[in-house]
This record gives C-alpha cells, structure tokens and sequence, in this order.
C-alpha cells in the first residue's frame, strides 16, 4: 500500500491549491471520497478540483441541499455529491454508480456515509483541523 501524501495548509486558499495540485491529476472514472469534520475544507477542496479540471471554481458550492451539483469542463464533468443530510437508506438509493461515466470525476463529501466504499474510489481525502490550519492526508489506490 502506498504511504499518503500529507499536506499541511494553513489558508483556504492552499487547500484551494492542493486540490487543484489533485484534480489535475484526475481521469474520467475517478472517485474521490472526502472525510472530514464540519469546516474542515472539503469543498474548498472540491474548488480546487474543479480548478485543476479546467473547471471555473467560482461556480463551485456546497450541494447539501441539493445533494448533487455538475459542474462541465472541456475534458470531464465533476459531479459533487454531499451525504451530510441523507439517511444510510436515502444514500444507497442515490445510485452513485450511475454517475459514473468515462468521461466524469465524481468527489463526494461525507463519504463515511456510503453503505460501502466504491471498489473504483480512487482517492480518499481525509480533512482534519490542525492548529490554525488543516492536515490533508491524500491516500491513492496501489
């Protein structure tokens, strides 16, 4: 198993930027399964991603009430999927697998949610407070 990669940041921004240094990185297919506490940065996070998808990162927002937001690049799509407010039921009724297309990334928030880990995930992300700023543990597939 691969050792993580772990970034420390200390502005929204450098999260911004680790996950941009990420989502340049990423392929259609790719799942990226985001933990971390309220406030810890995860779609900050997912900005970044969208960022490094050629994606404009303004648009990006927190899909909580709406649970899956699209966002269109001109290689991939990112769809960014909250679970913070589902039911265990209400998540596995998603179809989350259908998301999954070639040409789409998908980065899910609360990813502690889902009944199971995707055997495609991909990346986990894992988001914790750490003094003034935050710890990022990026862990990728072997």
């Amino acid at each position: 198993m691969p050792t993580p990669d772990l970034i420390e940041t200390r502005f929204e921004q450098d999260t911004v930027e680790a996950g941009r240094r990420l989502g340049a990185s990423l392929r259609g297919g790719d799942v990226v399964l985001l933990y971390g506490d309220l406030g810890a940065g995860k779609t900050a996070f997912v900005r970044g991603l969208a960022a490094g998808l050629e994606i404009d990162p303004d648009e990006v927002t927190s899909p909580t009430f709406t649970i899956v937001q699209e966002y269109r690049g001109p290689r991939l799509v990112l769809q960014h999927v909250d679970l913070y407010r589902l039911s265990p039921v209400e998540v596995a009724d998603l179809g989350l697998e259908d998301l999954a297309a070639g040409d789409t990334v998908i980065a899910v928030e609360w990813a502690e949610r889902l009944p199971e880990t995707p055997a495609h995930s991909g990346v986990e992300v894992r988001i914790d407070h750490a003094g003034e700023g935050r710890r990022i543990q990026i862990s990728r597939p072997g």
